[in-house]
């Protein structure tokens, strides 16, 4: 008799590819490797804003929802740290000075959309985002701190101070996974979800990297 394959297990399988594409897009890899600059990692935060800023507006809408509330957690938000970032890097006026780029608009317009109408689907984008961050965002936050002479000030984001063990807390968020109330079709569909969200994200650093060339030209 063969094994049954866990939900959580074959999403993390299905969506290894898309991950390992988005992790070594041309912009990510530099910024990792050190042919990144400070600019570079600043620019990020900024997308990071906008993004987070709409997925965390949904969080509050999912509060109500009877499936995708057992994955929230106060624990995980994200953007105080972000702004607090921001102000660090370029200044408390830096409202003033950003713009999402063209993908992060996209982005953030299928985090709302979903998130309106379908509980599996923002799911799908929370898991991305918030277990990446507990994954290889720990290895860019550390990276960053020795890079740029960072303390605390400036990869706020990456510090998740009430998660004493991420390993345990990303365990546990798969066993919610693992038993949320999908049928196989819903978990098609909430697999296929997180596919376009790492799409979104590889497609981000596209943009980064032509906006930096473009500033360059």
């Amino acid at each position: 008799m063969s094994d049954v394959v866990s939900f959580s297990a074959a999403l993390r399988e299905r969506s290894r590819t898309a991950h390992s594409a988005s992790e070594h897009a041309g912009f990510m890899s530099d910024l990792i490797s050190g042919a990144g600059t400070r600019d570079d990692y600043v620019a990020l935060v900024v997308q990071h804003w906008f993004i987070y800023a709409a997925l965390e507006e949904a969080t509050e809408r999912m509060r109500a929802d009877p499936v995708a509330s057992v994955f929230l957690s106060d624990k995980l938000t994200r953007l105080p740290a972000i702004e607090a970032d921001l102000d660090f890097l370029i200044g408390p006026d830096w409202r003033e000075v950003v713009a999402p780029l063209p993908t992060t608009r996209a982005y953030v317009d299928r985090i709302r959309r979903v998130a309106a109408t379908w509980p599996g689907g923002f799911v799908a984008h929370h898991y991305t985002r918030y277990l990446g961050d507990l994954s290889g965002g720990q290895f860019i936050g550390r990276l960053m701190r020795r890079r740029f002479g960072f303390e605390t000030n400036g990869i706020g984001f990456y510090l998740f101070g009430d998660i004493a063990d991420p390993e345990e807390f990303k365990n546990v968020y798969r066993e919610k996974l693992d038993a949320a109330p999908w049928d196989d079709d819903e978990k098609e569909r909430v697999i296929d979800e997180v596919l376009v969200a790492y799409r979104f994200n590889t497609e981000l650093f596209a943009d980064l990297a032509d906006a930096k060339a473009a500033q360059s030209a």
